[in-house]
């Protein structure tokens, strides 16, 4: 059985907030670490069928990167649903409300 390994470090201030998020994947093509300004992971927990989460962002995540980040998430997730599930039509309305949701978020107005 091959292993990945993924290593996340959060850099935090004395109050806690974190200052720098730098990630590494063993199967990633980045020889070094790599530098992110949010994260978002969960895990499914199937004894209790609950979704766990970590999210994470830094002082210098601005509003307009948060937003298009969470676009790209919706749309990433709904892809995701589509190859698990084959649900072509629930895929499309969760991009219809990312779509929504980017339109709604002034980004490209």
């Amino acid at each position: 059985m091959n292993k990945s390994t993924i290593t996340i470090d959060v850099l935090l201030d004395p109050n806690k907030v974190p200052e720098q998020i730098i990630w590494q994947a063993s199967d990633s093509s980045a020889d070094m670490a790599q530098k992110a300004k949010a994260m978002s992971i969960a895990f499914w927990d199937s004894a209790d069928k609950t979704a766990l989460r970590i999210d994470l962002w830094t002082k210098e995540m601005m509003i307009d990167e948060m937003a298009d980040f969470y676009f790209q998430m919706l749309m990433s997730m709904a892809d995701t649903f589509n190859r698990a599930t084959h649900q072509q039509e629930l895929s499309n309305e969760m991009k219809t409300f990312a779509k929504s949701f980017l339109k709604n978020s002034g980004l490209y107005n």
